[in-house]
């Protein structure tokens, strides 16, 4: 299955840029702790598009989200980002005050305004909120990829507005995704986390292209109790057409799991052994190290999302899969938050060749070899 990817316009092929206002939705969605950046990568994958516009002598107003709290503030993150390129923080969206700031800005300077999303106007794609943010500039530039899933106003309705690019960060996510699209062989696909109605589509898609699909973490409970095997106090949905996808011989489950019993011990056991007060918290040593061999004769490998709970923690099964991916000498993608995060903390984010910054983004493209922020570009281009 060859595909025809469209080439996205990007905002570092056009020339004429001095003096220009350019608005660029950001992917600025970090963790914060005790009001402090915690871990910056999706800020540091955006500031080569704003570095790039600045230095072209473009006037640069930059608009994002952060959490799901409409109170966020994006001032920690201006903090941050100022380590990185000078930019001014301005607390607020929209207002005489707003007005002024932009109307002085120098070229070859930048602002980031507050929290899309202190309103509600962003989520529901509001026109007059759209058309209102796209006054502010001449150009429109998304380096949002991770949010390109969402048809939000920042996202979809700007672009009716505004001549429309692709920034240096959402090019090359597009770029990268793509090639997955139309992957070398034997490819193998290992699938974690939660959220099987979410995932479920991409299964289904994908047990058609893939050699292998190794799926972990809750997923994997799902479909070892669509299999029939008892799974005890698991996360582990109840879902139609589970069964059938469990019994696909392309799909692989684990073999032996590690699961913590009701005095919070922990052992290892085989599928078929597990206990109804069990709590099934990772995959177990065999499997991992099964499917870390397995994967060395794969030619393109995908991964997102961990093997087990990780928020307390239970990373062995992942880190024994990523060892095994960075060891192999295929072609080889990850995303999901926690998957890159735990990359990131064993240092090994530059022996994959590609990083995705996005999660949902990353597995709804793969699912619909597009997405709502992708059309966006690519119809305002035709127009």
């Amino acid at each position: 299955m060859t595909h025809t990817m469209s080439i996205l316009p990007s905002i570092a092929r056009v020339k004429q840029l001095k003096g220009k206002r350019v608005l660029v939705r950001a992917e600025l969605n970090v963790p914060l702790i005790n009001g402090k950046v915690s871990d910056p990568y999706r800020i540091l994958q955006t500031i080569p598009t704003i570095t790039f516009l600045k230095r072209a002598g473009a006037k640069v107003i930059v608009i994002a989200h952060i959490g799901r709290d409409p109170q966020g503030t994006l001032k920690p993150v201006a903090r941050y980002m100022n380590r990185k390129t000078a930019i001014g923080f301005v607390p607020e969206l929209f207002g005489p005050r707003v007005d002024k700031i932009i109307a002085d800005m120098k070229n070859g300077s930048a602002i980031l305004l507050e929290n899309l999303r202190s309103t509600q106007e962003e989520e529901h794609n509001d026109a007059v909120f759209a058309k209102r943010l796209a006054s502010y500039a001449d150009i429109y530039v998304d380096d949002a990829f991770g949010a390109a899933h969402r048809a939000h106003a920042s996202i979809v309705g700007i672009p009716k507005y505004l001549p429309a690019y692709a920034g240096i960060s959402f090019a090359d996510e597009y770029a990268n995704l793509s090639k997955v699209l139309d992957p070398r062989r034997p490819f193998a696909f290992i699938l974690g986390g939660a959220k099987f109605e979410t995932k479920m589509p991409l299964l289904k898609k994908y047990v058609d292209i893939a050699d292998a699909i190794y799926v972990g973490g809750a997923l994997g409970n799902t479909l070892l109790k669509a299999q029939g095997y008892e799974v005890g106090r698991s996360v582990a949905e109840d879902v139609r057409g589970a069964k059938v996808l469990a019994e696909h011989p392309c799909i692989h489950v684990p073999l032996d799991v590690l699961v913590e019993k009701r005095d919070k011990t922990t052992t290892v056991r085989l599928v078929g052994e597990i206990m109804a007060s069990d709590c099934i918290i990772d995959i177990g040593p065999e499997t991992a190290a099964y499917w870390a061999e397995e994967l060395q004769s794969a030619k393109e490998i995908l991964m997102n999302g961990p093997m087990g709970f990780y928020e307390r923690g239970y990373v062995d099964g992942t880190k024994l899969l990523l060892t095994g991916i960075a060891k192999s000498p295929a072609r080889s993608t990850i995303g999901g938050g926690d998957t890159v995060a735990l990359a990131r903390s064993l240092h090994m984010e530059k022996r994959f060749t590609f990083v995705s910054t996005a999660g949902g983004a990353m597995l709804d493209f793969l699912a619909n070899d597009t997405l709502p922020g992708v059309e966006a570009i690519v119809k305002n281009e035709r127009r």
